[in-house]
């Protein structure tokens, strides 16, 4: 007997629509557990499901950010970026008046992102820079395309392992000979809250225009307009209403609406805990397994001092932590995102210099994170909203780093 082709679709949407539902279901379980072991724990692991989910849809990616508008010209990841970070900053400003009152004691906020600035500073965002490029994606940007089903994103992390453990291997030569003595220029100490923000906005209104001057120096080409077929209108408010679901888990996020919902989530983060960060919970994982190896990294100087992403949990500690559970949410976050859109699949490189590639960009950017104690979200994305001036050294080094991973590319194609 066969079946009737009629019945085939409707068999393979209750197929779909299933497995819609287990798969919204997963995070919603995993967060009641993560509730279980602690308020922390659930709300970390929100925020990271939260920020994965948003970067699928949207595409935000930092790589893309520098490259794109270095090879071909096309800022519209960055200028949605720049846009996030005067949102952040608004917020930032406001959270850390709360912590500190009177910014001229001298006295900084500690969860804020205002690191040591030196030559680490520099070369650290130089080096990350190069590495994202190479690996084709930074430290988050792998972790939710691990979600996607990129194995390439899979072998990158492991260069990230590894050139976060080397970093940690000579992290105490790095401590005594330069970051131990390097300053901490925060804005508002000297400038006030209020001038501190005008600033950022004019520095982030000039980075928006230089933008907009980039992309006209070189122009991608003519623009083809194409004529779709308007959609049929809704027939009912059931229609409304799964129209607007289809928009939001299927359709491709504009940029900008990305960069502003991370900035809101980091924002609603630092109120209560600390700003968005993830290099600093995968250094300690590449310190547990330099110990289960049986070459531990030993005490590391001066990381008791220093917010941002330094990797401050003692070895051995349990691996359930809320750094864990923002990075592991990450991935679950874009998986899910992935999967609601149809767009999951294993990626497995076929060509062996893709593993190479990716391995290596990884190490140059795992090096690079712990050096610069940040990724594009912990060092960059967390630090200029901090009104903190390593922020902006961070990443103009690190678009520096881009042209010359970009240079990179093109040789090896």
């Amino acid at each position: 007997m066969t079946t009737s082709p009629a019945v085939r679709p409707q068999g393979l949407a209750l197929l779909t629509e299933s497995r819609q539902i287990v798969v919204v279901a997963l995070p919603v379980a995993l967060y009641v557990v993560a509730l279980t072991l602690g308020t922390s724990f659930a709300t970390f692991f929100a925020v990271g499901t939260t920020v994965g989910f948003t970067l699928q849809r949207s595409r935000l990616c930092f790589v893309s950010a520098f490259r794109d508008l270095i090879l071909l010209h096309q800022g519209r990841t960055l200028k949605a970026l720049l846009v996030g970070l005067a949102v952040g900053s608004v917020g930032f400003a406001m959270v850390m008046s709360t912590i500190v009152g009177d910014p001229s004691t001298g006295r900084m906020p500690d969860d804020a992102h205002i690191l040591p600035l030196g030559i680490t500073t520099v070369l650290g965002g130089v080096l990350f820079g190069v590495g994202m490029v190479l690996a084709g994606g930074c430290v988050t940007g792998s972790l939710y395309r691990m979600g996607e089903g990129y194995v390439g994103s899979w072998v990158a992390m492991g260069g990230v392992l590894l050139g976060l453990y080397a970093l940690n291997r000579t992290w105490n030569w790095w401590w005594e000979v330069t970051i131990s003595t390097s300053p901490r220029v925060w804005f508002p100490t000297s400038l006030g809250y209020g001038v501190s923000l005008v600033l950022t906005a004019v520095l982030l209104a000039l980075s928006y225009l230089a933008t907009l001057w980039w992309e006209r120096r070189q122009p991608a080409g003519i623009p083809i307009p194409i004529r779709r077929a308007l959609p049929a209108p809704p027939a009912s408010v059931a229609d409304d209403v799964r129209v607007a679901l289809r928009g939001v888990f299927r359709r491709e996020w504009p940029a900008v609406v990305g960069a502003v919902v991370i900035s809101v989530l980091n924002i609603l983060l630092f109120i209560r805990y600390r700003p968005l960060g993830v290099v600093g919970e995968i250094s300690r994982w590449a310190n547990d397994l330099g110990s289960l190896a049986g070459v531990p990294v030993g005490v590391l100087e001066g990381l008791d001092s220093l917010a941002g992403c330094a990797a401050a949990l003692a070895e051995g500690a349990s691996w359930f932590t809320d750094g864990f559970m923002l990075n592991f949410g990450i991935v679950v976050g874009a998986f899910t995102g992935a999967v609601l859109a149809r767009e999951f699949r294993l990626r497995i490189p076929r060509q062996p210099q893709r593993y190479v590639q990716s391995l290596g960009g990884g190490m140059v950017m795992g090096y690079g994170a712990g050096l610069g104690l940040g990724c594009t979200f912990g060092a960059f994305y967390s630090a200029i909203p901090s009104l903190a001036l390593n922020g902006w050294v961070y990443g103009l080094a690190m678009a520096a780093g881009a042209v010359i991973g970009a240079r990179i590319i093109r040789r090896l194609m």
